[in-house]
């Protein structure tokens, strides 16, 4: 972008066009027997039903507040307006936020009260709204946003999110979604049935990237650095290389993008369910993780947050 030009979201367009309006009926219609998620647990969450998001028709807010742990491109000097939803449609048995995801920590809040949240924040001085885990979510998120643009939200919107996502459901969010955060967790099918339950975690999470970077693109940065449009993607580095870093760079480099910006973490600790388990109980080794920088570069990813490595390395 050039230093005079402004990005204005997609979603106010789409909002002027009553475009939204639609969208928010088609995610009332897969709320019905609820196919939200790839889980397609068949609940009639309109009705007060619960799958294994453990999550009706309201959505349950943990916490709301400017975040400067983020990405540098998403945090800048104000903050990336984060607000965490309570519970999971993936439930990771070694959930770095297990007490949000697992214990439920949270409260039940309005769509009303959401679109306040997210005013608040961009009020803040926030440069985007950061949605935690928004996929058993993404109606009500929706509602929220279509109340909140009259009264002036116009900041990008992130969508952080674990990877497991229906595509069916993505393609409700074309134009309203500004920033795709999603995590690629797993390689191998078998891990991922291990620590999540589900048979096609890795098939999944490639789709869903494909149809996100097929909306929005690479991610594109404002004259200041800030993050305004595309995919940022997250990959946590797991003990034992259980996480497939260089098959997952390697799929990103050839058929997503080589410029796709990614997060390497290294962050991994063990808790939740796993903490006893002889290879995921403890945290990663360094050289466990240069590894894993060096299989992305080697596979042609060389758009890498760069923050955390100069702490780790």
């Amino acid at each position: 972008m050039s230093s005079t030009e402004k990005h204005y979201p997609s979603y106010l367009k789409l909002h002027e066009q009553g475009e939204i309006k639609k969208r928010i009926e088609a995610l009332k219609e897969l709320m019905e027997e609820c196919r939200i998620c790839p889980r397609k647990c068949g609940v009639r969450r309109l009705e007060g039903e619960t799958g294994v998001c453990n999550t009706g028709v309201k959505p349950i807010v943990s916490s709301a507040f400017p975040h400067f742990g983020e990405e540098s491109c998403l945090v800048g000097e104000n903050g990336s307006g984060t607000i965490f939803f309570t519970h999971c449609n993936l439930l990771c048995s070694f959930c770095q936020n297990f007490d949000i995801s697992h214990l439920a920590e949270g409260e039940e809040v309005t769509t009303q009260a959401l679109a306040k949240m997210m005013l608040f924040l961009q009020k803040k001085g926030c440069h985007n709204i950061n949605f935690v885990t928004p996929t058993h979510v993404t109606y009500q998120i929706v509602q929220a946003i279509e109340k909140a643009i009259p009264a002036g939200l116009n900041i990008p919107i992130v969508y952080n999110c674990g990877g497991y996502e229906s595509v069916e459901t993505l393609k409700l969010l074309e134009g309203i979604i500004d920033i795709y955060m999603p995590d690629f967790k797993f390689w191998d099918a078998e891990v991922g049935k291990r620590f999540t339950g589900t048979p096609d975690y890795p098939e999944i999470a490639r789709q869903a990237l494909k149809e996100m970077h097929r909306q929005v693109g690479d991610l594109v940065l404002d004259e200041n650095g800030i993050a305004v449009r595309g995919i940022l993607l997250r990959h946590l580095v797991l003990p034992e290389n259980l996480s497939g870093t260089r098959e997952i760079m390697r799929f990103i480099a050839k058929e997503i993008s080589p410029m796709t910006y990614v997060n390497i973490m290294p962050q991994y600790h063990p808790c939740g369910n796993v903490i006893h388990e002889r290879d995921m109980g403890r945290r990663i080794r360094s050289e466990e993780f240069k590894k894993a920088i060096e299989a992305a570069l080697e596979e042609g990813i060389t758009r890498l947050d760069e923050r955390k490595l100069l702490i780790f390395i």
